[in-house]
């Protein structure tokens, strides 16, 4: 399996156009840019009414399945995502139900959407977000315990973001049906 390269670069149009390189891990963009990398994902390039639109713009960047054409697995660093358009009110929640079999009925398509490009790449740390990216969200519970005022951006920074972790999760040393004997904790058994 091929691991996707990834271009170092200041913002998301240099990554597209004239990356200072490209690199998989962290590790190599760091030697790459010669300072801290963070990886980051941003939109670039004009908003397209439809998704074909899009694909027929961005060929041979993003997988086309109109085609069945696709980018090499090293360069599959683009996608196209749909978003709200600027200006347009967001989507308004909908109540579960249960007709058809299905719980959630399909969402009414009152709220106009565009495509535009994402482009994953590894941001050199010293660089400016772009002004349209989501803001960076601190960690919910540590903002909570910090006693910390937090302003409307961060309130909505928080709520966007998905759960983050205070530490990474440690891997199960046993499964979801063993438990390990109390007189002798080396020997893990089946609980059924």
């Amino acid at each position: 399996m091929t691991a996707i390269l990834y271009p170092v670069a200041a913002n998301a149009e240099l990554a597209l156009g004239r990356p200072l390189g490209r690199a998989a891990r962290e590790s190599e963009a760091r030697r790459r840019a010669g300072e801290a990398v963070v990886f980051a994902t941003d939109a670039v390039g004009p908003a397209f009414a439809t998704r074909e639109a899009a694909l027929d713009a961005y060929a041979g960047r993003v997988e086309d399945e109109r085609t069945g054409a696709a980018p090499e697995p090293q360069d599959r660093f683009c996608r196209l995502v749909e978003q709200v358009a600027d200006g347009a009110p967001p989507p308004r929640p909908v109540a579960p139900t249960m007709a058809d079999g299905r719980r959630w009925p399909d969402p009414p398509r009152t709220t106009r959407t565009v495509w535009r490009l994402s482009v994953s790449y590894w941001r050199i740390g010293t660089a400016e977000r772009p002004l349209d990216a989501p803001r960076e969200a601190p960690q919910a519970r540590a903002a909570r315990k910090g006693g910390q005022a937090l302003d409307a951006d961060a309130l909505r920074a928080i709520a966007r973001a998905p759960l983050r972790p205070i530490k990474p999760q440690q891997p199960l040393d046993i499964g979801l049906f063993e438990v390990r004997l109390p007189e002798a904790p080396h020997i893990v058994m089946p609980d059924e």
